[in-house]
């Protein structure tokens, strides 16, 4: 080895090393308001700890708060009422914002002007969008139901009825994440390479073919990754459905996240919350691994 390819190696070393030092406050950070408090969850979960009992001492059950939720139907109900929102929502969110990716993705100002104002959704706070659409929803004074009056559709309950509660807060859902989803892809539209969609249209293809044949398995990757960022966010949405119903009437809009949520600070039972919690982090990182596979899979199909 010669004396350039050693001062090379010193130089790569040094390098590795200043970068590590950089990394080390935000590692730090992240270590002492993140790690530190999932393993404590994870000690707290083998516990049975009920925490607004006077001079209550934690109690070791091991595995016993994981065994619990195998006989909690309340728990059920929840879960299956998160899946069903997460899948009907995240659903209409790809579908209707690849729609209005498609819609908006031209170069001229009205284009830009209807994307700020799609914008206008995704920037307001979840709760103040629910104590909205709480108000508009409301049976008696809501003003849905006075313009539904008009074309004669009769008074409803909606966040009253267990058969209206649920599609009410999946629309409030999906009219707030439908401008995210469009302007991620939006932005994957517009990276496309232009000389195959021209060559496509010299060819005399139709633009349902170009789509279905070179854009979408283009964007395919990209829309997996949509996909997986709105279904895990899906799986926490707690503010706009506890400004909403609270997971009412009864449990028909209870969430995962609202349950935890009555589980610590309702119940105070903070070992069941924290085996809830480390059991929700699991499945959630499961989640996302399968969809990473999923879009390495179609990135090495589509390249």
């Amino acid at each position: 080895m010669n004396g350039t390819e050693v001062r090379k190696g010193n130089r790569g070393k040094g390098e590795r090393l200043w970068s590590w030092l950089f990394l080390l406050p935000t590692i730090l950070f992240l270590g002492f308001t993140a790690l530190l408090p999932l393993l404590y969850s994870l000690y707290l979960s083998l516990f049975q700890y009920k925490i607004n009992l006077p001079n209550a001492v934690p109690k070791f059950i091991g595995i016993g708060n994981y065994l619990r939720m195998l006989q909690d139907k309340n728990l059920g109900v929840s879960v299956g009422n998160t899946v069903l929102f997460a899948v009907v929502s995240v659903s209409l969110e790809l579908v209707l914002g690849l729609f209005a990716a498609m819609m908006l993705c031209g170069t001229k100002r009205i284009y830009r002007i209807f994307t700020s104002l799609l914008l206008i959704p995704m920037i307001m706070a979840p709760v103040a969008i629910g104590t909205l659409f709480r108000m508009m929803l409301d049976g008696s004074t809501g003003i849905i139901n006075y313009l539904l009056h008009f074309v004669g559709v009769p008074q409803m309950n909606w966040l009253s009825n267990p058969k209206t509660a649920m599609p009410a807060v999946i629309f409030v859902n999906v009219w707030q994440l439908i401008p995210w989803v469009c302007i991620i892809t939006m932005a994957g539209l517009k990276s496309l390479p232009q000389d195959a969609l021209e060559a496509a249209r010299v060819d005399g293809a139709k633009n349902r073919h170009i789509f279905f044949q070179i854009v979408l398995p283009m964007i395919s990757p990209l829309l997996i990754i949509v996909l997986m960022l709105r279904f895990v966010d899906a799986f926490k949405v707690f503010d706009t459905i506890y400004t909403m119903t609270n997971g009412g009437p009864g449990n028909a809009t209870e969430m995962l996240p609202n349950y935890i949520y009555k589980q610590g600070l309702k119940f105070f039972d903070a070992g069941y919350t924290a085996a809830l919690a480390m059991a929700f982090v699991f499945s959630m990182t499961i989640i996302s691994f399968l969809f990473l596979r999923w879009r390495r899979h179609v990135e090495e199909r589509v390249l």
